[in-house]
Parts: C-alpha cells; structure tokens; sequence
C-alpha cells in the first residue's frame, strides 16, 4: 500500500466510523474536498402572540477538514439561522452565519413544564472527537479559533495597559 493510499485510508475510516455513530439520528454526513461536514437541523421555539407569528430556523453544521498524512484535523462550527416574524408592523427577515466554534444548548418545553426537545452543540463536538482520538487523530484549531484567541488576547492587553495607565496618572 502506498503513503497516498494509507492516508486515505486513515481519512475514510474516520469518516466510516462517525457515520457509525451518526446512524439512526437527525445528523447527516456529507463528504468534502477536505474531510466531511456533519449537519443536523436545530429545533428551535416558534410562538404565535395575538397578531404577530415568529418562527427561527436553524442549522448546525460541525465541517470537519482533515489532513491524513499528519492524522490532524479542524473542526468548524458553521451555525445558519434564519429568523422570520409576521405581524401589524410589517413582515422582517434576517439571516445570520456564524463560523468559528460555537457551543450553546437548546430546550424545547411543553406547556406541561416537560422537557420536549434538547439539543447540545457539544454533543456534535464529543462525537467527532471520540471517534478521531480512537483511531489516533489529534485535532488542531481551525484559523477562525486562532484569529478570534489572538484578538482577545489583544483586548485583554489592552485593556489591562488602560487599567494600569489610569491608576499611573490617578496616583500621581
């Protein structure tokens, strides 16, 4: 077997087996150039009041990019919400795409008070990530994480150069 054929092994069987543990639920698996993107719809609360219907639409895809010759790989949370509201004032449509690493949980409720519906970003993070550390593979953070780390760290010197520069000119 040649190196080619072995990383691409490497890669396939990590996409086989989070298909696996994917099978029988609402994700779905879909393979890309550079690894697989694994995406499940998010419920989310819709409410109707005397004259005004909202509805949101969410999905969570977690697009994974894997590099085989290294067993390394990033995972990308890539969160589409569309939010749609209908009433006296008018009909407003908005559409947001958050990309980068996004952990958050949604809950359903029944009028009852019981929990109807659940879901947890993390879930979609721990499934990926065990099947990759079981078959050896270390995750690296995509550049997206690496960019929004090095601004806050950026932010916090900052801030922390105005704290100490106040209390320089307000104790003297």
């Amino acid at each position: 077997m040649t190196d080619a054929e072995g990383n691409g092994a490497a890669a396939r069987e990590l996409r086989d087996r989070v298909e696996a543990a994917t099978a029988g639920t609402p994700y779905r698996m879909q393979g890309t150039a550079q690894g697989f993107d694994l995406t499940v719809d998010v419920r989310t609360p819709q409410w109707r009041e005397l004259l005004t219907r909202h509805r949101v639409g969410q999905v969570h895809t977690y697009r994974v990019a894997l590099r085989p010759r290294e067993k390394r790989f990033t995972l990308t949370d890539v969160v589409r919400t569309v939010e749609y509201e209908a009433g006296p004032g008018g009909v407003r449509l908005g559409r947001t795409v958050s990309v980068g690493r996004s952990v958050y949980v949604t809950r359903t409720w029944s009028p009852g008070g019981t929990p109807e519906y659940s879901f947890s970003s993390a879930e979609g993070h721990r499934l990926i990530r065990g099947a990759a550390r079981e078959l050896g593979w270390q995750e690296v953070r995509p550049t997206s994480v690496k960019i929004a780390m090095a601004f806050g760290i950026l932010g916090g010197v900052v801030a922390l150069g105005t704290l100490i520069a106040l209390a320089a000119v307000f104790w003297l």
